[in-house]
Parts: C-alpha cells; sequence; structure tokens
C-alpha cells in the first residue's frame, strides 16, 4: 500500500503561484510514475503532469510553461510548481503514484487538495 498526501492548496489571484506538495509513504524509488491530476466542477479528472522513475516528465498542452513537476527522492515528495495561475486551474488536485511489477500492479490517490483562481 502507498498512501499520499497532497498539501500546499489555496487560493489565489491570477497571475499568483502556488506549489504542491505530495508525500507518500514508501520510497519513490519503488513507484514507476507518479503525476497530479485535477478535476474541476463538472470535468473530468485530468493529467496535469507526470514524472517517471527515470526522471522523465510530461505535462498538458494547457500547462506547459507554466507548472513545473519534481521529485525529492529523499524526501519521497513530488511536488507541482504552479506559476501564472489562470481561472481555468481552478480544481481539486491529486497526486497520483502507479507501480508494477511482475504479477503485481498498483494506482493509488491522495485525497486531493482545492485549488481555486480569482480573476
Amino acid at each position: 500500500q502507498v498512501q499520499l498526501v497532497e498539501s500546499g492548496g489555496g487560493l489565489v489571484q491570477a497571475g499568483g503561484s502556488l506549489r504542491l506538495s505530495c508525500a507518500a509513504s514508501v520510497s519513490i524509488f519503488s513507484i514507476n510514475d507518479m503525476g497530479w491530476y485535477r478535476q474541476g466542477a463538472g470535468k473530468q479528472r485530468e493529467l496535469v503532469a507526470g514524472v517517471t522513475r527515470g526522471g522523465t516528465t510530461n505535462y498538458a498542452e494547457s500547462v506547459k510553461g507554466r507548472f513545473t513537476i519534481s521529485s525529492d527522492n529523499v524526501k519521497n515528495t513530488v511536488y507541482l510548481e504552479m506559476n501564472n495561475l489562470k481561472p481555468e486551474d481552478t480544481a481539486v488536485y491529486y497526486c497520483n503514484a502507479k507501480y508494477w511489477s511482475v504479477g503485481s500492479y498498483g494506482n493509488y490517490w491522495g485525497q486531493g487538495t482545492q485549488v481555486t483562481v480569482s480573476s
């Protein structure tokens, strides 16, 4: 089992910045993929940014150039630095961890943290 605890959400004005943190209960070296998803009101959950164990990152087109995902292997924490926030970034942000090996698979979610961007 992997437990994920997010923090760092809040209310910010358009153009502002926030940094989200996701602390994992296990070494993130053991996790294949970690990522941040978001779900706005009435919308489907979507991938915002992801990072593999090898350090490869990917981003949704809507956040490229504004958001940065990073990881701290000592603290077992993944971060999402969000700059130049827009009202359309308002959503609940969820941390996700995927683990797989021969005969084993796990897909874990945090409880979510609210990000609200006012215009």
